[in-house]
């Protein structure tokens, strides 16, 4: 199982806020968000760990050579990592995802905060689910809703994804940034890209355009690290047991 982080942002609003960091070197529960990620995806057998991170300060690329060399908590880590400033999430995922091809992926953002057995119990309903040829993906869902924008998901009964909208007048799930794919995703995002196409929510779109079966899996709960007070919520939340 490949997995992909996506670390390229500029953490404004975090700095604006006071937050002296970039942001995949910020700490919950005195561990970066970019190490926590490792460590999970590591335990989670993962065989390669592809990250990209903007070219804005030399801080995340450099941890991350650190990594390479010595290790996280004297574990070797199979990191590959790409340093690039990018417009959107999409042209980040875009610039990783030749590595990305031959197998499942999982694929998150670096300030994507959940629950780890949760994350787990995920990993190996995903590789059961594509070892059985059953499914196309599985995305992350949550019925926990702190988003400034969310993104909505439709599904019938059996959890399979009928469609990604901006507007739920009755809400069940939002995306939770956990995108658990195979490759042939990778030309969806191809297609994307030609036709001019930047936010994750329309390549997410154009999956069940395409007619991909995706299915939904729910998180308890899952928190983004946008704001300061966000850093706060997330120890809270991981401190519940």
């Amino acid at each position: 199982m490949k997995f992909a982080v996506i670390a390229a942002g500029e953490g404004s609003r975090l700095a604006a806020e006071g937050i002296n960091v970039p942001k995949p070197l910020v700490k919950v529960d005195g561990e970066m968000l970019i190490d926590r990620l490792i460590r999970i995806f590591m335990d989670n057998y993962a065989e390669e760990i592809v990250v990209i991170c903007n070219d804005l300060t030399a801080l995340v690329s450099s941890h991350l050579v650190e990594l390479q060399r010595d290790g996280l908590n004297g574990r070797p880590v199979p990191l590959r990592f790409v340093v690039k400033s990018t417009p959107s999430s999409m042209h980040s995922f875009f610039e990783i995802s030749k590595y990305l091809e031959g197998s499942p992926f999982v694929l998150t953002t670096v300030d994507t905060i959940f629950r780890e057995e949760e994350f787990s119990q995920y990993i190996d309903m995903f590789v059961r689910a594509s070892e059985a040829g059953m499914s196309d993906g599985m995305m992350g869902v949550t019925d926990y809703i702190d988003d400034e924008k969310p993104l909505y998901v439709q599904v019938d009964d059996k959890m399979n994804i009928t469609a990604f909208l901006d507007a739920c007048d009755n809400p069940q799930y939002i995306s939770a940034g956990i995108y658990g794919l195979n490759d042939k995703a990778l030309r969806v995002l191809q297609l994307c890209m030609e036709n001019g196409q930047s936010r994750m929510r329309n390549f997410q779109r154009a999956l069940v355009a395409v007619g991909q079966k995706l299915h939904a899996y729910p998180f308890s709960k899952v928190l983004d690290i946008d704001h300061a007070t966000d850093i706060e919520k997330a120890e809270k939340f991981l401190s519940l047991k």
